[in-house]
């Protein structure tokens, strides 16, 4: 049960870390009138977002498995270790910054986390 939901969570993570190195790759850009089709293209062609959006399917899938389960009140919660591992994980892999409230609130949810498992 809790290896469904991890593995639901992990998908996941690993989506959104496939679509993040995906608009890495393309660059900022801004949905405009003139060039939403190439924009639009150039983002639907992108292997990494490709990627991404088929982690978020097979995610799915394993959730739902999961969902019949467990219940609800139990799962969801765990959704936000996503948030912990994403955070690492875009520290890591990106550069990205994390701050010292930003530990602080990964510290509570995974107090929080551990604390739902143990019920």
């Amino acid at each position: 049960m809790f290896g469904l939901i991890l593995v639901g969570v992990f998908l996941g993570v690993a989506g959104q870390l496939f679509l993040k190195a995906g608009t890495n790759h393309v660059g900022k850009f801004a949905f405009r009138r003139d060039n939403i089709l190439p924009i639009g293209w150039k983002l639907a062609t992108e292997p990494r977002i490709i990627t991404g959006l088929v982690c978020y399917v097979i995610g799915v899938a394993v959730w739902i498995v999961a969902l019949s389960r467990v219940e609800v009140s139990i799962a969801y919660p765990m959704v936000s270790i996503g948030y912990v591992v994403n955070a690492v994980a875009a520290w890591y892999l990106f550069g990205e910054a994390v701050t010292r409230s930003q530990l602080v609130g990964i510290g509570f949810i995974t107090i929080g986390c551990y604390i739902l498992a143990q019920s």
